[in-house]
């Protein structure tokens, strides 16, 4: 093409002359024959000395020459296309020999120096020796095996040198590990015997101390801190709107996100012997699902964020962001690793609050806590509840009474004896009327739990290898583990290096109705303190709150600039046959309305999710339902017991205002529920608004 273009230079004015000079044979021919001529004479185009014939061959050779000379041009272009592409897939297809190859040859000169004990663990250290862009991140799993007999499973099962490109995993259950974990890991059924767990335990964990870091990506143009249901759901919510997108979610936990509903649920109720590794569990439907949003196969690795063509999402775990520039847009990490970003979501969580009187304990009382949380937590406490005889469980909010209950049906089999204790006069006394919470507490005794209501603890200490909780009206209650479930305190770690305001009331940081906290920066989920354009400035602590928020955030991340006016519902079960929703404000303080009807079969949470499809009640929820809601035609009983609570709603009023409503052993109303909070109307008589809801039907 150089050289057709040099030619053209040369030949241009020739061009240009012989062209000049036609038109203006052609003019003087219609001048002399006062008309153009319908034909030009030929004799002015043909060779001679008049005609400017060798002018006009040029001419023509030159457009020749050029149209020749493109079409080689493009021939030999798509050719060395289909080469490169050829020898690429020919590359992609060489790296699991190749990796092969190099694991083979380290194996065979490390042998030798090497004792018995420390060669079952270097397939293990080879992908983190040899430096590449398409490895996966080292597996990091030292914070699970400190306290659970079954950690060093994730360790044994790392990806071994020959592993696929992420793109092949098609396992449909993760395990516990890293994003760049195959599906390999996942498979129970390759548990090794006890000693050679602990071999490759301790093998691993030389390894980990030795192995250099992985190569990170600099820069995240969307960079969610925090693993939870929140961060996916925007993770989630940006890559809907932005196909493209590359987003890294960095956790300081160990695992891939997942939602925490089942830890204290239906985990409990499983029949499989191995759940604590499967984390896969039975909902109330008897439909079997894994505890992980996604499989591994759904992420890309940290390293192929910044060349994956199509994007993706990147979850890098084991990492915790200590610093925030928000000038410069950019994070440090534990490892002062620096990433760079252009939005960012901070969806950091919650830490389990403690009693103080604990925390001024000893090591012997903390080490016979547990503060529930985590999948760690729910291992933990798992192994604890089979091996002792007593455990008692400090608080009466949802969290307690869902763990007293769960360990309750347990210990019918096992003889466990299982205690809960709690300030309030009855269970959930912070969230349900008094007549309500009464039922709710003797429900809970006939669950197998002795209930100490009124317990306000004085002290715990440790004597006989047993703990000694002492109340302050003299009461001494003897127990083998204490489980503390008194609330969550939102992690604003980041807000004094970021600058970022925290709210005096309600804690967690402050965000305006767009989940906004600075320019570009976003907080969602339970560390989110946002306003609500219906009810005015709160924070919220539930699963289908975090699914909201994240989305809404994830949204506003992309552009979309929209409030938040969805009222998330939560739910609790107390087993598989007693449950209820909420939304809005649910506070026992509030004046309260509730309509009673008797129950049915079908009025319990395991029938809910038969007839839903799902386990997770919320993810049954639609927003576009709730439009017209028609009351019931059949009218309600003239008078119900005073004590039969098997089914109904209960209103909390602010003002004569519905702010919050209970669906009592109610299922899939929500929406209904949701509609008479947005429109904000008194009401005369609530009875008359129960019958939206139908309770009466059965």
């Amino acid at each position: 093409m150089l050289k057709c273009r040099t030619v053209w230079r040369k030949l241009a004015p020739l061009a240009r002359a012989s062209s000049t000079l036609c038109r203006q044979n052609v003019r003087r021919t219609g001048l002399h024959n006062a008309r153009l001529p319908a034909h030009v004479p030929g004799a002015h185009m043909a060779t001679g000395p008049g005609g400017g014939g060798r002018e006009n061959q040029l001419y023509v050779l030159l457009v020749g020459a050029t149209c020749l000379g493109g079409a080689i041009y493009a021939y030999r272009t798509v050719k060395g296309d289909q080469q490169r592409y050829d020898e690429r897939i020919a590359e992609i297809a060489s790296r699991p020999h190749r990796r092969t190859q190099q694991a083979t040859t380290s194996v065979q000169i490390e042998t030798p120096a090497a004792e018995t004990v420390e060669t079952e663990s270097v397939p293990e250290s080879e992908p983190q020796a040899t430096p590449s862009s398409e490895e996966p991140s080292p597996v990091v799993p030292d914070a699970e095996t400190a306290d659970s007999s079954e950690a060093p499973e994730p360790i044994q099962e790392a990806p071994p040198p020959s592993e696929p490109e992420p793109a092949q995993l098609t396992e449909p259950s993760p395990a516990p590990v890293v994003e760049s974990e195959p599906a390999e890991a996942e498979s129970p059924a390759a548990e090794p015997s006890e000693p050679q767990a602990e071999v490759v335990a301790e093998s691993a964990e030389g390894l980990t101390t030795e192995q250099p870091s992985p190569a990170l990506p600099p820069h995240a143009p969307y960079l969610l801190i925090g693993g939870g249901t929140a961060s996916f759901a925007a993770a989630r919510s940006i890559r809907a709107r932005d196909p493209g997108a590359r987003v890294l979610i960095v956790t300081d936990e160990p695992d891939l996100p997942y939602m925490r509903p089942p830890l204290s649920k239906e985990l409990w109720f499983s029949d499989d012997p191995a759940v604590t590794e499967t984390l896969r569990f039975k909902q109330w439907n008897g439909k079997e699902r894994s505890i992980y949003f996604q499989p591994p196969s759904f992420y890309i690795t940290p390293e192929e964020l910044s060349t994956a063509e199509n994007g993706g999402v990147a979850v890098l775990t084991s990492k915790k962001v200590v610093h925030m520039d928000v000038r410069g847009n950019k994070v440090k990490l534990d490892d002062d690793t620096e990433i760079s970003y252009d939005k960012c979501l901070i969806a950091t969580g919650g830490i389990p609050r403690n009693l103080q009187v604990i925390d001024r304990a000893g090591d012997e009382v903390k080490q016979k806590t547990t503060l529930f949380r985590k999948i760690d937590d729910f291992r933990t406490l798992d192994k604890v509840s089979r091996n002792i005889k007593s455990i008692t469980v400090i608080g009466g909010g949802f969290l307690g009474s869902e763990l007293a209950c769960a360990l309750g049906r347990r210990s019918q089999d096992s003889g466990l004896e299982v205690i809960q204790m709690f300030p309030e006069k009855g269970n959930m006394g912070k969230v349900l009327p008094e007549y309500l919470s009464n039922w709710t507490t003797e429900k809970v005794k006939t669950e197998g739990v002795k209930v100490i209501p009124e317990a306000l603890v004085k002290s715990v200490t440790c004597k006989d290898d047993q703990l000694e909780i002492k109340l302050k009206d003299g009461r001494l209650i003897k127990t083998d583990h204490v489980v503390a479930a008194v609330g969550l305190e939102p992690n604003v770690d980041l807000a004094k290096s970021a600058g970022l305001e925290v709210d005096s009331d309600f804690g967690g940081y402050r965000v305006n109705a767009e989940l906004q906290a600075r320019s570009n920066i976003w907080v969602a989920g339970d560390a989110a303190c946002f306003y609500d354009i219906r009810l005015g400035r709160r924070r919220v602590e539930h699963h289908d709150h975090a699914v909201v928020s994240g989305r809404l955030a994830g949204e506003n991340m992309t552009g979309a600039n929209k409030p938040y006016w969805h009222q998330s519902m939560f739910w609790s079960d107390l087993g598989p046959d007693v449950g209820y929703e909420a939304i809005g404000i649910v506070d026992s303080s509030l004046p309260t309305v509730g309509v009673f009807a008797k129950a049915t079969a079908k009025d319990t949470p395991k029938a809910a999710t038969e007839e839903s499809g799902t386990g997770i009640r919320s993810e049954s929820e639609t927003e576009d339902v709730a439009s017209s809601p028609v009351a019931s035609s059949i009218p309600a009983p003239a008078e119900t017991h005073k004590d039969d609570y098997g089914k109904g709603v209960i209103f909390y009023l602010r003002d004569k205002v519905v702010v919050g409503i209970i669906l009592w052993n109610v299922f899939n109303r929500m929406p209904i529920a949701r509609k008479i909070i947005k429109d904000g109307e008194e009401h005369g008589d609530l009875n008359e608004v129960a019958k939206l809801f139908n309770i009466h039907e059965d």
